[in-house]
């Protein structure tokens, strides 16, 4: 895999994240974007951590946020040589929750834009749970990517189907 070593967010991620995230006692998004992506040093310690493998690096992840119990939102990159907009974005969690959210940059801003943040996308915790569309974060997804409109339920599931692997993927890494 060649690696993208460029740790600036793209132009599209700085504006979503750029707005507030509002979890609302539960009803909201739980999400904490950082202002710029983990270290290099940062991700390695991190994921060493998360899988008790200290034999790994962290170069295939782009960290870029936090749920409140501390699971990472982060760029996979799985594609070789393709731009970060264009790795699907991962979620790995405090407790070893696990899941491809988005296939790509403009997947995710449409997920956000229907009122899921990383882990509401990656858990089945509250299957029950009512999106709470986002007007600010609709703007955003229109603008850097207005062909791909679509809900976070469709976002999902276009995650899963291609990438039916990641949790058995990462926990054989784990020790």
């Amino acid at each position: 895999m060649t690696p993208v070593d460029d740790r600036r967010f793209p132009a599209a991620l700085a504006a979503a994240l750029a707005l507030p995230f509002v979890y609302a006692d539960g009803d909201g998004v739980d999400f904490e974007p950082f202002e710029t992506f983990l270290s290099e040093e940062e991700t390695t310690d991190w994921f060493r951590a998360w899988t008790g493998n200290g034999q790994l690096d962290g170069d295939a992840f782009r960290v870029f946020g936090q749920d409140g119990t501390g699971g990472y939102a982060a760029f996979w990159l799985i594609r070789p040589g393709r731009p970060l907009a264009d790795q699907p974005v991962v979620f790995l969690g405090s407790e070893g929750e696990t899941g491809v959210v988005a296939r790509d940059l403009g997947d995710f801003l449409w997920l956000l834009a229907d009122g899921f943040g990383p882990w509401e996308a990656a858990t089945s915790y509250e299957p029950d749970r009512t999106p709470r569309p986002d007007h600010e974060l609709t703007a955003v997804a229109e603008r850097f990517a207005p062909e791909r409109r679509r809900s976070a339920a469709a976002v999902i599931d276009l995650a899963a189907q291609e990438f039916p692997d990641f949790d058995d993927t990462v926990m054989a890494l784990c020790r």
